[in-house]
């Protein structure tokens, strides 16, 4: 009888292997680290007459004139996020690459196969105002707005935060689709508050 057995479950295995199958598509972490900002306030270009010596986009390179108020990216950095990188003195991943705003900044790194990080963009004596915000919170004696879109399925999960800063508005959104570093929306909180600790005057 045992002999009979064996061959079967051997045969049944051939044929639950032979029915596994490929799903096609590519997996979430492909997508790049950003989220559409939904960010509102003036937009400078709408409001200004053309003038190519302070319409142009900001260059990524960083030989742009700098701005009045400095350089708002240089005032966070890795060592300020939670993420595990090789470098914690690195530069940002990215600057300048949102052209609607006078400052933009991404720091991104790999958690296994997802991409977390933050991204900045600053706008300079102008409010950026939060579309379709969530909540409110109070930090550092600041208003700040938020979008808690952790369960969006929509977007990545992420956090998007506005608040007024150095006479202008800044943006802050954190994407973090991995649950190891906390609460998305407590993570864009801590870099609100390293922020307006290092405020420009």
């Amino acid at each position: 009888m045992r002999r009979l057995v064996i061959p079967f479950l051997v045969a049944a295995l051939a044929v639950v292997g032979g029915c596994s199958y490929k799903v096609n598509g590519a997996p979430v972490s492909t997508a790049p680290l950003e989220v559409e900002p939904p960010f509102g306030g003036e937009d400078p270009s709408s409001t200004e007459e053309t003038d190519p010596s302070s319409t142009d986009s900001p260059d990524p390179s960083g030989s742009a004139e700098p701005s009045a108020v400095g350089d708002v990216c240089s005032l966070i950095g890795w060592k300020d996020l939670p993420y595990d990188v090789p470098d914690k003195n690195a530069k940002p991943t990215d600057t300048g690459y949102d052209s609607s705003f006078d400052q933009s900044c991404k720091w991104q790194t790999h958690v296994d196969d997802l991409d977390v990080g933050v991204t900045l963009r600053f706008r300079e004596s102008r409010t950026i105002t939060l579309k379709d915000a969530t909540g409110e919170v109070e930090v550092g004696g600041r208003k700040v707005a938020y979008s808690d879109r952790t369960t969006d399925t929509e977007v990545q999960p992420s956090c998007v935060l506005a608040m007024d800063y150095a006479g202008g508005g800044i943006g802050i959104i954190v994407i973090d689709g991995s649950a190891r570093f906390g609460a998305i929306c407590d993570q864009g909180k801590r870099v609100a508050e390293l922020l307006l600790g290092k405020e420009p005057a």
